[in-house]
């Protein structure tokens, strides 16, 4: 980076973000409730919650394009709300759906937001960065969605941000897309950024994230690495395996806590995982059976959120 990459007062080197008591009202309805949180300088957290959590309200905020009604906010040692050109200049923002000039080309665009920037990086680097090498010169009409995404992120980090702002990164990306745009984002984790991102996509998180931080109703609910989160749900682990032939999930010895059972597959959440496999492999092997695929895992980022949310937010989740 261009930067020292900390915020710093009087030599203290301060969080990238530092947030107390964030509170934001739409008449009746308080999108943000009492928000706490703090981002580390070179942390990469992901921003997770149900539709109306709170996470576009708070981004805006942290931003400096929304105004909030009360609590102390600081990114960067700056109040977003009051700082002006000297903080934009800092912070990069790549939001979800960005309009261009169907006219110009990447390199041209990028060239000219470079020019908003005192201390950019290279035209050429960034469009080697996000990949876009050899679209560089073609015409943003010719883009596919993918490819102007990629753009987004080439305008986003073309100032050499301190911070960036990431909103839902691979929303209609292909696997293939999103594998690349991951890419992308470790690298700018490599290169000193403070990265603050917002995904519905769990997977994306557990990559992407040192850190998740999950809202609901306007506060924070739950905050750690995802294997943090994970082993916060009770300490369980999740035994997971296929029904043998002929063999219903009624058959099975009692063993464990809740059981979910989608098609032949069935897991187990258990606190006492070893005895369980014992009693398990003891029952199959004593009927010439064979559990295929059978694990032991941590449950997944996706069963912490939705405990945490509510099951009835999955087709948010999902989305």
């Amino acid at each position: 980076m261009g930067h020292t990459g900390a915020a710093a007062t009087n030599g203290v080197v301060m969080a990238a973000i530092d947030v107390t008591g964030l509170r934001k009202s739409y008449g009746s309805l308080a999108a943000v409730d009492g928000l706490d949180l703090t981002v580390e300088v070179g942390e990469v957290v992901a921003l997770l919650g149900p539709n109306g959590a709170g996470k576009t309200t708070t981004v805006e905020i942290l931003e400096g394009y929304r105004r909030r009604d009360a609590g102390e906010v600081r990114v960067l040692g700056m109040d977003p709300q009051t700082g002006g050109r000297p903080f934009r200049e800092r912070i990069g923002v790549v939001l979800q759906e960005a309009g261009f000039e169907e006219n110009f080309t990447p390199r041209e665009l990028i060239r000219l937001h470079a020019g908003y920037f005192p201390r950019p990086r290279a035209v050429d680097d960034v469009i080697r960065l996000t990949g876009l090498t050899e679209k560089a010169d073609a015409r943003v009409r010719t883009l596919s969605g993918g490819q102007r995404r990629r753009l987004d992120l080439a305008l986003g980090i073309v100032g050499n941000p301190e911070m960036i702002f990431l909103d839902e990164p691979t929303t209609g990306f292909d696997p293939s897309a999103r594998r690349n745009a991951w890419e992308l984002v470790d690298g700018l984790r490599d290169l000193g950024a403070t990265i603050l991102l917002t995904t519905h996509y769990l997977d994306e998180a557990e990559h992407l994230a040192d850190r998740v931080v999950i809202i609901d109703h306007g506060r924070v609910v739950a905050s750690g690495t995802p294997a943090e989160l994970s082993a916060a749900a009770g300490g369980a682990t999740v035994i997971s395996f296929r029904l043998p032939t002929g063999v219903a999930s009624a058959d099975l010895p009692a063993v464990g806590g809740e059981h979910r059972v989608a098609g032949n597959v069935v897991e187990v959440r258990t606190t006492s995982a070893t005895a369980d496999v014992a009693t398990l492999s003891a029952w199959a092997v004593g009927r010439g059976l064979e559990f295929e695929d059978l694990t032991l895992a941590r449950p997944s980022l996706e069963d912490v959120y939705l405990d945490l949310v509510g099951r009835g937010t999955q087709e948010e989740v999902e989305a």
